[in-house]
């Protein structure tokens, strides 16, 4: 199979046709970031050029961090580090009571700085031969595109970095919860206003008050294969605006990148030496802290349950990730000794997508993050749902309940909840180690099928890539 997007059908356009520039503005948060870029890469194999905006600590955040593809050596792929007024970057405090990263906050409020070089970007390129520019922005960042749509042949486009199944969760939510098809499976979820900070609904206010005025279309990272339901929900409450669903934009066959073994990751070469499907990899993203208690009972857990794992134990990223001390975080006395063999403990940057691709690799234990479950949708793992703030518990109702391709730790509503190890301990041996468990990894596996069948195959997801960019190149 060719990997995803890459294969032209004929009479498919060109940039030397079009004469189509994009411009890219995500949100300076990890997930943001990265699904950004790899949609980047899907838009540049069809010989449009992308730019990539953002501030110079979060291009080089980006760049660094992503896996799959060197964007450095992309073709069509230009990065455009803009200046922005130095912001605090406090460190995470992993003993709040609501787990929403709020020391990022200020370096959202930073962003408002972009707005006038992202519209001096558009007018310099529409100077340069380009007839449109299209602007694809993060659902976070309307403050900064607000000035686009006055600007003659420059569109914009609204990029939804969460679920649609999260989306219309909302909607139905701020309409009373009616009862209709597709919202039996919301009647247990916690309500969308205990997930986040009173800091994040204040920014979001600002977003939301100017959304009817700036986006010609929607768009997700997610696939009909996965949610065709709730995007077509969707779609009915978006006031006649196309909405394109195009995803998974992370790539879904990956290459050897490097065959130095001095720069390879160690989890994969010691997960080459394990049986397939035998271990759990353990990941809570880039946007929670867990306190002492959590970790002292997520390991005990672990150990107890006699599977393998890989364990990325790091603090949440504060707003500057290149800026100040990163806390780290203590395991038991002897605990890294006491595993050795069977474990591996990781607190640097782990390249989390190559880990889920690995043959050995047969559960994830996740905080279930958009981007984090679209990567292991499409790698064909289950998740042990772990679901922390933000959309992360509606998510993990769309796996455990929708899917059915993982089991909760903790129900997204129970937040205040300690999950002890003897919760941990149970949950890894059901997902890893039971025919229940079995059940899960085979339905993952089957999806996955699915949807890189819908990419790879020309139809599905594929059509719908092909459909928005004749419609941006028009």
């Amino acid at each position: 199979m060719a990997e995803n997007y890459t294969t032209k059908r004929s009479g498919q356009i060109s940039v030397q046709d079009a004469q189509v520039a994009v411009v890219m503005v995500p949100l300076s948060a990890q997930g943001h970031l990265n699904q950004l870029l790899h949609l980047s890469r899907l838009i540049t194999s069809y010989n449009i050029p992308v730019h990539y905006v953002g501030a110079t600590t979060h291009i080089r955040q980006a760049k660094f961090r992503v896996h799959g593809f060197n964007p450095v050596t992309a073709n069509n792929l230009y990065f455009h580090e803009f200046p922005t007024p130095p912001f605090e970057n406090p460190p995470p405090n992993p003993n709040a009571s609501n787990k929403f990263p709020n020391q990022l906050i200020p370096s959202f409020y930073a962003t408002i700085h972009l707005r006038e070089p992202v519209c001096s970007l558009v007018r310099q390129l529409l100077g340069a031969n380009h007839r449109r520019v299209i602007v694809i922005y993060d659902s976070m960042m309307t403050w900064v595109v607000e000035d686009v749509p006055a600007i003659p042949n420059a569109e914009c486009y609204r990029f939804n970095s969460i679920s649609a199944f999260h989306t219309f969760s909302c909607i139905w939510e701020s309409r009373g919860k009616p009862l209709q098809a597709g919202t039996e499976i919301f009647e247990d979820i916690s309500s969308n206003k205990n997930c986040a900070t009173p800091e994040l609904w204040e920014l979001w206010s600002k977003q939301k008050s100017l959304e009817g005025k700036i986006s010609s279309g929607e768009l997700f990272n997610s696939s009909r294969v996965i949610e065709g339901l709730y995007l077509d929900l969707v779609a009915k409450e978006i006031n006649g605006l196309n909405l394109w669903a195009f995803g998974p934009f992370n790539p879904l066959l990956l290459t050897e990148q490097n065959n130095d073994s001095n720069k390879r990751h160690k989890t994969l070469d010691w997960l080459n030496k394990q049986e397939p499907d035998s271990v759990i990899y353990v990941s809570f993203g880039t946007s929670t802290s867990l306190s002492n208690e959590e970790i002292e009972q997520l390991a005990i857990g672990l150990e107890k349950s006699q599977q393998k794992f890989i364990w990325v134990l790091r603090d949440a990223d504060k707003g500057d990730v290149f800026a100040g001390e990163e806390r780290r975080a203590r395991l038991p006395e002897g605990y890294e000794e006491g595993i050795k063999g069977r474990g591996i403990i990781v607190r640097d940057w782990a390249p989390q997508l190559e880990i889920l691709a690995h043959p050995s690799t047969g559960g994830f234990m996740s905080h279930c993050g958009w981007n984090s479950c679209m990567e292991s949708i499409s790698m064909g793992v289950p998740i042990a749902a772990w679901p922390m703030h933000s959309d992360q518990p509606r998510n993990s109702q769309l796996v455990t309940k929708f899917l059915k391709i993982g089991l909760n730790l903790r129900h997204g509503a129970r937040q205040d909840e300690l999950v002890t190890s003897e919760i941990v301990e149970n949950t890894v041996r059901t997902l890893m180690a039971s025919p229940e468990g079995g059940e899960m990894r085979k339905r993952a596996s089957e999806l996955s099928v699915a949807v890189k069948q819908s990419v790879m195959d020309g139809e599905g997801n594929g059509t719908e890539m092909d459909s928005f960019i004749a419609h941006i190149t028009r």
